[in-house]
């Protein structure tokens, strides 16, 4: 129950962060956004086999989306000290660590996926195709965030870990992207998608269990 309280009162102080930063808030959702209108305009005229690459467009905006929300937060903390407060505190670093994914993915993650619904209707994908990818996305994105809080974690001492950042988890995303845009590709060709939403599903818990785990660890290495 103490651990409860200490992963509920961290949660709302780092949301609170967030809300005084709205400006990086926005700059997450904005660069989705932009780069999901950005891949249309790229292909003149449009074929008709176009609504098949919309699922890939949202995730791989999605992905680049998230790996610049993770990077910014995990800076900005280690640059003004929380983590070494954090890491002395009598409670157990795991938890807080779980709700500083948990807030970051609130802020970044969770704007997607309400926006995809919006984005598949201005690309005139079947309602059924926007479910299966506004669910893939709600599967997937946890995953990224997991993922990348250990690679900025690796990173956080570097001056330029931005790009290393990207070089370390992009390839650990590559699975998620696959079962991700493969379920939705699925359901717009009228096919069952359950198997992947099922693998989604099977990774999230997966990196539940062991992201805390890995980048509390990373951390602590860089402080040592």
């Amino acid at each position: 129950m103490r651990e409860i309280n200490v992963f509920t009162q961290s949660l709302k102080r780092d949301l609170r962060i967030y809300v005084q930063h709205k400006s990086e808030c926005f700059a997450t959702l904005l660069f989705f956004v932009l780069v999901v209108i950005l891949f249309p305009l790229t292909i003149n005229p449009w074929p008709q086999q176009f609504k098949i690459l919309v699922p890939c467009i949202v995730w791989i905006s999605a992905l680049l989306a998230t790996v610049l929300a993770q990077e910014q937060q995990m800076r900005s903390d280690y640059q003004h000290g929380i983590f070494e407060q954090l890491i002395l505190a009598p409670h157990s670093f795991n938890w807080l660590m779980c709700s500083k994914i948990l807030a970051n993915w609130l802020v970044a993650g969770l704007p997607i996926i309400l926006m995809t619904p919006l984005i598949t209707i201005a690309f005139d994908l079947p309602w059924a195709t926007s479910k299966i990818l506004t669910l893939s996305l709600l599967l997937g994105t946890p995953i990224l965030s997991l993922v990348g809080t250990i690679g900025a974690a690796l990173t956080i001492a570097l001056p330029r870990g931005g790009l290393l950042l990207a070089v370390l988890v992009l390839p650990l995303y590559i699975p998620v992207l696959i079962l991700g845009t493969s379920a939705a590709v699925a359901s717009l060709q009228g096919l069952e998608s359950s198997g992947q939403l099922a693998l989604l599903t099977a990774l999230l818990i997966l990196s539940v269990i062991l992201a805390p785990l890995a980048s509390s660890a990373a951390i602590k290495a860089s402080m040592a």
